[in-house]
């Protein structure tokens, strides 16, 4: 059962939340901006920007973090988010896992439709490597849409022969675009925050003319094999629940060493609500994979499902 934090918190996002993806792309992106003018950060967190190979980025980072680079992939469904709408989730990440993050401002649809945010993620990670970061320092990591770009721009880069990064970490991971996994339809009720008419109106502005099938679009289709150590957390009242549990599959069976955690009741991307138990101990989770990804000693696979203590 899911925290008394969480339960509440499922409640006020769907009366939040309600009516928010109506209007206009550049409405919603108005009023996402607006709210994350609240966000505070940490006082030993600092951020600063930088334009990583044109694209305007966000180095955020502590003193202490030496533990190597978060390259960081927003979520919103390919046509919302950015840096700002997540600056607070990633000085939570930076603290906790010592990791300096790297954002990037990935182009949008529908002004910048497929492959762009493709081509930026993999601009942003050859550019950490001609700065000197080892393919081993690097983390690839992202939330929703962000996740499954993250898989997208790791199967890319492979095919590319780039060396890939020594992870990849998705939370609440859109790795579906066709929606045919089926808490689509299950999930409906318990999801506060997605629905699959606005998740198709998303998929077709950053697909265009392209097939959702496309394995760098929907990397559910995609072939996983040789890619690193993948971490996955997703809640059970969301959607897209059945986008990581599939593709988890998907990646064990191509060898892929991968860690799935499940979080009972828990709704789409828990982890930027700081106050439940649940995220704290997500992110005590994340600290832990990476560092056994350092130390080359992770299990092959394995599937975790969390409950509130």
């Amino acid at each position: 059962m899911p925290s008394v934090q969480a339960r509440l918190a499922r409640k006020l996002l769907r009366r939040q939340l309600a009516g928010w993806s109506e209007g206009e792309i550049a409405q919603q992106r108005e009023r996402q901006a607006a709210t994350s003018r609240f966000a505070r950060l940490p006082k030993s967190v600092r951020h600063q920007p930088v334009v990583v190979d044109g694209i305007p980025a966000e180095w955020i980072t502590i003193p202490e973090a030496t533990a190597g680079v978060l390259l960081y992939l927003h979520g919103g469904a390919y046509c919302l988010g950015s840096v700002a709408t997540h600056r607070e989730l990633l000085a939570r990440l930076v603290k906790v896992t010592r990791c300096r993050a790297l954002a990037i401002d990935y182009r949008l649809a529908p002004e910048h439709p497929f492959p762009a945010a493709l081509e930026d993620t993999k601009a942003a990670y050859r550019w950490l490597l001609a700065q000197g970061h080892v393919p081993e320092g690097i983390v690839l990591a992202g939330d929703s849409a962000g996740g499954g770009l993250a898989i997208a721009a790791l199967v890319a880069l492979r095919d590319a022969g780039t060396p890939l990064p020594a992870a990849a970490l998705c939370l609440s991971p859109w790795f579906d675009l066709t929606l045919r996994g089926d808490s689509i339809q299950t999930q409906a009720a318990a999801d506060p925050v997605l629905d699959a008419a606005s998740l198709g109106r998303y998929a077709r502005a950053y697909a265009a003319d392209a097939p959702l099938e496309h394995p760098l679009i929907s990397p559910l289709y995609a072939d996983l094999r040789g890619l690193p150590p993948l971490l996955i957390q997703v809640g059970t009242a969301e959607i897209l629940l059945d986008d990581a549990t599939r593709l988890a599959e998907a990646a064990r069976e191509a060898g892929v060493a991968v860690t799935l955690q499940t979080w009972e009741g828990l709704f789409h991307v828990f982890q930027m609500a700081s106050f439940l138990p649940e995220t704290q101990e997500a992110l005590v989770n994340i600290a832990a994979f990476l560092a056994s990804c350092r130390e080359r000693n992770l299990p092959a696979t394995e599937h975790l499902t969390f409950s509130a203590p």
